[in-house]
C-alpha cells in the first residue's frame, strides 16, 4: 500500500526481517533504503548478531539517506541485561534535497509498519549516531 505523503510502499520483507530481529534476534541491525524507481522501501543490509555497532555505522552512506533499525544490548545501573530497538532516520547534510524530502515524508508511516520501535533517533552526521548517544538514549 502506498504512503499518501510520499507515494512510497513498504516491501513485505522490511516487516518480516524486522520481526526476525525483534522476536528471534536473528539480526543485530537492518538498513533500509527507498528505491525511488519502484517507489518502495526495501531491505538494503542485514547485520549478523555478532556484528558491532561500528559495523552498523559503517553501513550508513556518507551522502545518502537511509532508515535503520538497531537492536542495542546494554546493562543497566542495577546490572540488568536489557535491549532497546532503535529506529534511526539517517539524513546526512550532503544528501540530495529531494532524497531528504522523500525520506522525511515517508518516515512516520514506515516507522508505524515496524511495531516494537522503542527509541527514535534523527541523525545528519556520524557524531549524532555515536555509541555514547545510543547508550544515553537507551536508559
Amino acid at each position: 500500500m502506498a504512503n499518501a505523503a510520499s507515494g512510497m510502499a513498504v516491501h513485505d520483507e522490511c516487516k518480516l526481517k524486522f520481526l526476525d530481529l525483534k522476536a528471534k534476534r536473528t539480526f543485530r541491525f537492518i538498513v533500509y533504503k527507498i528505491e525511488e524507481k519502484q517507489k518502495q522501501v526495501v531491505v538494503e543490509k542485514l547485520g549478523e548478531p555478532a556484528e558491532s555497532y561500528e559495523d552498523f555505522t559503517a553501513c550508513l552512506p556518507a551522502d545518502e539517506c537511509r532508515y535503520a533499525v538497531y537492536d542495542f544490548d546494554f546493562v543497566t545501573a542495577e546490572n540488568c541485561q536489557k535491549s532497546r530497538i532503535f529506529f534511526i532516520a539517517w539524513s546526512p547534510d550532503t544528501a540530495r534535497v529531494r532524497s531528504k524530502m522523500i525520506y522525511a515524508s515517508s518516515k512516520d508511516r514506515f516507522k508505524r509498519e515496524l511495531d516494537g520501535i522503542q527509541v527514535e533517533l534523527q541523525a545528519t552526521d556520524p557524531t549524532e549516531v555515536g555509541l555514547d548517544i545510543i547508550k544515553s538514549r537507551a536508559n
